[in-house]
């Protein structure tokens, strides 16, 4: 949990009403039919330059536009994997999921053990809510894809988070060298917000594999929710020594800059982020963020709105937006963009929060309450335990209007 929100949670409520006090100076840093019909005439084989072009489009503000183009060159050249893949991607953002789903399935005909695809299929399935088909393809797609926090958040909602915690411990034992697993495990602990104990199964992943961009990556996460950013840039520059394009790493990077202060580096990094992914939001994120920094907040709220609209599932650009909001007491914007982020991430207590903290500067003490206890089954522990505390003081004092 970013220190802005830590804020913002330290001062939401007393039994008379909201505190409206500063929530804090810093914000949370996130298929076509084989068509050969179509083949070669006018649409002769680029899948990066077909990729490229819809990045432009994107960039450009037009996710139609890109879909509309990337959707052509598909029909043309329906065995690319990339450019089919990036087209199921864009159907994804844009709440297209039968479409997305489509063209996921459609690759994986082709290729059942092709592991990012599958990776994409879970997310489609998760976001719908259909958690044993999710925990199903993000299990196929391990190892090698980012698949284990996805997995941890599902089996909480499924009730066996404990089973699977157990087994996933049962095999870093079994297997003490093998990289790949120390580093998934250390995934588990850090989707469990435990960075100390995330931190050791990433160091034993490098001791098994030095060049392991999993376990360079989640050290640099762990060292930054302990508030270490210098040792989490450290990690973040070797994986892009090994990986120069890694968008993840970079982006990390540049939110670590920011964590030390170093406002022109995370600037010149988010900015190669950007380039690399403008159809990603999590650089976007971290732009508003930024811009928060700089006291900004209305240049943070478009950067905000822009990451909801290319990446609409990612909760932290709804926190941000709700945070920003709640700090200039404008509390029916809070409650619109809380209430789209609650539809578009469910699970994130944090999101719950704050659309509780919105609802009671309205008097709406009821729809509170529903809220704070949908807050309290947060991955994040102080979520949960802020959440179960405000709870019970609210629920104290006596209403002040009906519901």
């Amino acid at each position: 949990m970013g220190k802005r929100l830590a804020a913002a949670i330290a001062a939401a409520f007393l039994l008379a009403g909201l505190i409206c006090g500063p929530a804090g100076a810093q914000s949370t840093f996130r298929l076509i039919d084989d068509q050969d019909q179509f083949h070669d005439r006018g649409f002769p084989s680029d899948p990066a330059g077909a990729i490229q072009r819809a990045r432009e489009k994107i960039a450009a503000g037009d996710l139609q536009g890109a879909i509309k183009e990337l959707s052509i060159y598909v029909a043309a050249h329906p065995r690319e994997v990339a450019p089919a893949r990036f087209l199921g991607d864009l159907y994804y953002r844009d709440g297209e999921f039968s479409h997305a789903e489509d063209v996921y399935q459609t690759l994986l005909l082709q290729n059942p053990r092709d592991k990012e695809t599958h990776n994409r299929l879970g997310v489609v399935y998760a976001t719908e809510n259909r958690v044993d088909d999710a925990i199903e393809q993000f299990n196929l797609a391990l190892p090698g894809t980012d698949s284990v926090g996805d997995l941890v958040a599902l089996h909480q909602r499924k009730g066996d988070l404990p089973q699977y915690l157990t087994e996933m411990q049962r095999l870093s034992v079994d297997q003490p060298s093998d990289a790949v697993i120390q580093a998934e495990v250390g995934q588990v602990y850090t989707a469990l917000h435990q960075p100390t104990e995330a931190m050791m199964y990433y160091m034993r992943a490098l001791d098994s594999d030095k060049q392991s961009l999993t376990g360079l990556n989640g050290l640099g996460l762990s060292y930054l929710d302990l508030h270490n950013p210098s040792e989490a840039i450290k990690n973040f520059q070797a994986c892009l020594r090994i990986d120069p394009t890694n968008y993840t790493c970079q982006n990390n990077l540049g939110a670590a800059y920011l964590q030390s202060g170093q406002d022109a580096n995370a600037n010149a990094s988010l900015k190669i982020a950007y380039h690399e992914a403008p159809e990603r939001p999590e650089a976007l994120v971290n732009f508003g963020y930024l811009a928060d920094l700089h006291g900004d907040w209305k240049k943070a709220v478009d950067y905000y709105v822009r990451a909801t609209a290319v990446g609409p599932y990612l909760p932290e650009a709804y926190v941000d937006l709700g945070i920003d909001y709640e700090h200039n007491n404008l509390y029916a914007l809070a409650e619109s963009a809380l209430l789209k982020g609650a539809a578009a991430a469910p699970h994130d207590g944090r999101i719950h929060y704050l659309l509780a903290v919105a609802y009671v500067s309205e008097g709406k003490t009821t729809l509170a309450l529903s809220q704070l206890d949908l807050a309290k089954h947060s991955l994040d522990p102080d979520v949960a335990r802020i959440a179960e505390q405000e709870s019970a003081r609210l629920s104290a004092a006596p209403m002040t209007s009906p519901q």
